[in-house]
Formats: structure tokens, C-alpha cells, sequence
């Protein structure tokens, strides 16, 4: 067996589930609720506009708009000449531009908020690899000492059994004078 190693050159991460493994607490963390309890209001209102932004409702409706927005510049205003953004669209374009400069930021800000996410799941998974990994260790060891008592144990009775083997072999002679030619004891 290794001699152990000096915890001081360890990581915080790996002290931590040494020490976790030292007092048999789980290495286990629910990053999901850490990393909820930790989110700030805007924090929060980035991920809505990013579930929003990237969901199929929010295709539809800005479809939808779309559509309304040029039937009603192109066929309906245009006929009485009342359009107030005719073809080319120019004040659509305009809406559009800033819409997608205020919603990219604010899935930028969510997408950072994930990785962060991940980067905490990883680490996570990490301990929990490096504990499975200490628990494995320790099993072997275990199984290392049963293995060595038994061999020890087996030895000592075949120490035995050979200690008595030579006590009967020493006696042999007398035993084989009462047994007769046919493998009968005498009379």
C-alpha cells in the first residue's frame, strides 16, 4: 500500500472530498438548487427572454406579426394610401435592428449564466468521480486484506494438515503390519 499523501498540495476541490471521504459525508451537491439560489433579478429575466426567444410561441408570434405587418402596410393602408410603412419596410427593419440589439445581449447574458451552470456541474462531477474513485480504492484494500487473511489462513491449515500427514507417516509401519495381503485388517 501507497504511504498517504499530504493534503496540502491538494486542490480546494480535492479537500474538500477528502474531506467529505474522511468524515463519510456524501460528495454529492444539487448545483441546480446552488445555482438557483445565487440568480439576481436580471439574472433571472435574461433566461425568461432566452427561454422566450429560442422557443417555438415566440416563432409564431413574430411570424405573425410579421404577416400582419405587411398585409396591413401593403394591401390594406396602401389601398386608401394611408400606409404608414410602405414597401421596403424601412420602420419594420428599424424595429427589427432593435429588437435583435436588446435580445442578443440578453441571451449572451443567459448563455454565460449556463456555462457558468456547466462549469459548476463539472466540478461537481468531478468530486463525485474523485470520491467514487477513493471509495473503489478503499474496496480494493478491503478485498487485498480478505485476500491475504485467507492466504494466510490456508497456509496455516496446510501447515497442519502436513504436521499430520508426518505423524502418520511416522506410525505407518505399525498400521500396515495389522492389514493382510487382501487389504483386510487382521484378526
Amino acid at each position: 500500500m501507497s504511504p498517504p499523501l499530504p493534503v496540502a498540495h491538494l486542490g480546494p476541490a480535492e479537500r474538500r472530498v477528502v474531506e467529505h471521504f474522511i468524515h463519510r459525508k456524501p460528495a454529492v451537491r444539487d448545483t441546480n438548487a446552488e445555482f438557483s439560489d445565487r440568480r439576481t433579478l436580471g439574472e433571472q429575466l435574461a433566461d425568461r427572454v432566452a427561454a422566450f426567444g429560442g422557443s417555438w410561441r415566440f416563432i409564431g408570434l413574430f411570424a405573425a406579426v410579421l404577416v400582419a405587418w405587411v398585409v396591413l402596410n401593403s394591401v390594406v393602408l396602401a389601398r386608401r394610401h394611408d400606409a404608414f410603412d410602405p414597401y421596403p419596410y424601412i420602420l419594420l427593419n428599424l424595429f427589427l435592428s432593435m429588437l435583435a440589439a436588446i435580445q442578443a445581449p440578453v441571451i449572451m447574458m443567459s448563455q454565460n449564466r449556463q456555462a457558468a451552470k456547466d462549469r459548476l456541474d463539472a466540478a461537481n462531477d468531478y468530486e463525485v468521480n474523485l470520491r467514487a474513485e477513493l471509495e473503489i480504492r478503499t474496496l480494493h484494500e478491503k478485498l487485498d486484506a480478505l485476500r491475504d487473511a485467507q492466504w494466510a489462513e490456508l497456509v496455516r491449515m496446510q501447515q497442519q494438515q502436513i504436521a499430520l500427514l508426518m505423524r502418520l507417516a511416522d506410525r505407518g509401519p505399525t498400521l500396515d503390519g495389522e492389514i493382510d495381503a487382501a487389504g483386510a485388517p487382521a484378526p
